[in-house]
């Protein structure tokens, strides 16, 4: 096992911008716009109605969704979905291509 502190990874630069604005779409997707104008929407409905997801099959309360203070996408009810990993899917980026030194400690590991 691979334990890595997040000090090195803490630099400005390599940081994953946060998202700016999340609007709820029919058919249980949301429209995310990030820090650096990146844009795109997410489609939820695999996760919808089923585990910590269950309740927001109901379109009242997906709708309400907005953002966290940590920078996350939430919902009441405390279910939250990182915004981080909805980043890398609308960019289709890898973590190793935001995080350089990730990929070098991917290398000196493998």
């Amino acid at each position: 096992m691979i334990k890595l502190g997040m000090d090195q990874f803490k630099e400005k630069e390599t940081r994953i911008p946060r998202p700016v604005e999340v609007k709820p779409l029919q058919g249980y997707r949301l429209f995310i716009k990030y820090s650096d104008g990146v844009e795109g929407i997410v489609d939820l409905s695999d996760l919808v109605g089923r585990g910590v997801f269950a309740h927001l099959k109901d379109w009242q309360k997906f709708s309400n969704v907005s953002i966290g203070t940590g920078g996350e996408i939430i919902w009441e009810g405390d279910i939250d979905i990182c915004s981080d990993a909805l980043y890398l899917k609308i960019t289709g980026k890898k973590p190793e291509e935001i995080f350089p030194k990730l990929r070098e400690v991917i290398v000196k590991h493998a």
